[in-house]
């Protein structure tokens, strides 16, 4: 496994993130031997959130480390919160202080390493936002901070007050997905693809040495699911297929590797919760894709070049 180093923390973490949106859907037995194995083979970033599993996710990650205590310290624990089902999100001081706390109890760990918020708040005052980090930090329930699915106007905005650095930035990203790097390569054209959704968050994370965390690695969309060997984009797989074979990884693999690629230093969340689906994927931080096979794969899902 290769590390990387947190701009602007002390944390040196996986290339290769495990994510636990799904950990509830497993058994106890199950969930320890999907975090051993995760920890065996070197990936020591974990990300969660409150809603996940309606807190089950938390709850059992929780269990499985009142069984093996001695692993939180190998560990970088993050969390998320600020959505709340059936209402929409809360960005206030008292929902990011109650959420972190009850976080904290569920996690069966006396700190996060990071806590990031996890969607954009209408209503977010930024001066709660900051008084909320503020007491996180002093109390020792949260290390550093970051955000999910903000633009850089978002981020200034929480920065203006706040004294702690935005390490982190999770979004959306992959070879289907891949808005962030379409807008960066058509520049002054005229077609969809230079559209710019969300205001060249790549560039500004990259050159702010926020770290990018894609999510949803794998999916083509909430509808379709998972774009390998789906058949609306047989050419894509037909490619990683292919170039799998010369780098000797699995499609999906092959996929992470094309993210890890980017000189940006992104780490990818992957949010399976199979054993064997993680050595899968964990073998794409041991290659490096060339830069001709990584535009031939961004083609294959679709796009030009002007």
């Amino acid at each position: 496994m290769k590390y990387m180093k947190i701009a602007q923390t002390d944390l040196e973490v996986s290339r290769l993130a495990l994510g636990c949106m799904r950990l509830s859907s497993r058994s106890l037995q199950e969930a320890e031997q999907l975090i051993g194995t995760a920890l065996d083979l070197g990936i020591n970033f974990f990300d969660h959130a409150d809603i996940y599993g309606g807190g089950e996710c938390e709850r059992l990650f929780g269990q499985v480390l009142a069984k093996h205590p001695e692993w939180r310290e190998k560990m970088v624990l993050q969390s998320k919160c600020g959505i709340v089902p059936g209402v929409a999100y809360d960005l206030s001081r008292e929902h990011i202080l109650a959420k972190v706390k009850e976080s904290l109890a569920n996690l069966q760990t006396d700190h996060l390493d990071v806590l990031l918020l996890h969607r954009p708040d209408a209503l977010m005052d930024p001066r709660e936002v900051a008084r909320a980090f503020d007491e996180c930090y002093a109390q020792g329930w949260v290390r550093y901070f970051g955000v999910s699915n903000m633009n850089p106007r978002q981020i200034e905005l929480i920065g203006k007050y706040s004294a702690h650095p935005l390490v982190i930035n999770q979004l959306q990203f992959n070879l289907v997905n891949s808005g962030m790097i379409d807008t960066g390569i058509n520049v002054n054209m005229k077609n969809a693809a230079s559209l710019d959704h969300d205001d060249s968050v790549l560039d500004y994370c990259y050159y702010h040495e926020m770290t990018i965390q894609p999510w949803s690695i794998l999916q083509a969309s909430w509808e379709e699911g998972n774009f390998i060997d789906h058949p609306d984009y047989a050419k894509l797989n037909q490619s990683l297929e292919e170039m799998g074979q010369r780098y000797g990884l699995s499609k999906a693999a092959m996929s992470v590797a094309w993210i890890l690629r980017h000189p940006a230093m992104m780490q990818p969340i992957a949010g399976t919760t199979s054993v064997t689906h993680l050595q899968e994927l964990a073998k794409a931080c041991d290659v490096t894709v060339s830069r001709e096979d990584w535009y031939q794969l961004y083609m294959a899902s679709g796009k030009t070049l002007p």
